[in-house]
């Protein structure tokens, strides 16, 4: 087999991999939100009304707006500057496959990308940059309840370990250099795997300079921020009686939660997390369930659906 025609075969076991456990996501998704039960879930919609809907979507657009801003800023620190256009289309096109673990469906951007002339280790790079600057805005918001909701705390460590040990692996610019020099010369498959890997670590430090770094982690708080703000006021229209530091630690930690448990979408962790936080702050059960569904239904699965479109005029594009 030609190696062009055996690694599209390779891109394509990955995407219908992706796809598969974006189904797999749905369909659990579904049956958890049968067990919650529909009943609490449209009554919940009732009380938020068409008004609350559309601002808690709106947050999530808002957020996608700030992190697409962010992505433009990775792609030309590394050296590529695309239209807003398309590459707007290509971002959105990855939400398609974001209910997958650890939101490595994401990696289709990188095939789409390729088409406009952006190697896969620069846009891999983006992609590693866009997940730790989220996880460090995340991170952050989880610290504001810390003190008062001790039992989070290790999942503020185990984020706070990966976001260091990321940023120190970055760092060993000579390591690198020195085992890319090693693997000089040397073949099969692992190789060529940790070849690739380091290339786009190298790449990858380029999306981490200061000024970088800082307007990264600001625009990634505003976004991640906008959205617990939505799941803010849709408990304030259900008629919970909670402040806004702790709907912003809630959403913080279950999202943190779901994304360390490297379940598709963060299904089963992001849920179970938010449902208790909010039971211990005394929201009916039946209101936590239901708020929790809607918040998701506004966030993942909206960003899935808006990516399925995306992706969708993305490859009519591409045939046309």
């Amino acid at each position: 087999m030609e190696p062009r025609a055996a690694d599209a075969e390779h891109r394509g076991w990955v995407y219908r991999a992706a796809i598969y456990s974006t189904i797999v996501s749905a369909l659990g998704y579904l049956a958890f939100s049968l067990w919650g039960g529909w009943r609490e879930v449209v009554d919940a919609l009732g009380r938020v009304g068409l008004v609350g809907l559309c601002f808690a979507l709106g947050m999530s657009v808002f957020n996608y707006v700030l992190r697409f801003l962010r992505w433009q800023c990775y792609l030309e620190a590394l050296g590529h500057t695309l239209a807003w256009r398309p590459s707007f289309r290509v971002y959105l096109a990855g939400f398609a496959l974001s209910a997958t673990p650890g939101k490595i469906g994401e990696t289709i951007r990188s095939g789409l990308l390729k088409r406009h002339g952006v190697p896969y280790s620069r846009s891999l790079a983006a992609l590693l940059s866009e997940r730790l600057s989220d996880l460090l805005a995340i991170t952050g918001l989880v610290t504001i309840g810390l003190g008062h909701y001790p039992q989070t705390r290790s999942i503020a460590m185990i984020g706070l370990a990966i976001i260091l040990s990321t940023l120190f692996l970055l760092s060993q610019y000579r390591l690198i250099r020195q085992v890319l020099y090693w693997l000089r010369g040397r073949h099969g498959r692992f190789v060529e795997l940790s070849r690739h890997t380091l290339i786009m670590l190298l790449d990858a430090r380029r999306c981490h300079t200061p000024l970088l770094l800082l307007s990264s982690s600001l625009l990634s708080l505003a976004g991640w921020g906008a959205e617990a703000l939505a799941f803010h006021f849709l408990l304030h229209w259900l008629g919970a009686d909670v402040s806004l530091g702790f709907s912003v630690f809630v959403y913080a930690a279950s999202t943190l939660a779901g994304a360390i448990s490297f379940m598709p979408g963060g299904l089963g962790g992001t849920e179970a997390v938010m449902i208790a936080l909010l039971l211990t702050n005394g929201v009916p059960q039946a209101d936590a369930i239901a708020v929790t569904l809607v918040i998701r239904l506004t966030t993942l699965w909206f960003a899935v659906g808006i990516g399925a479109i995306a992706l969708s005029y993305t490859d009519e594009m591409r045939k046309n």
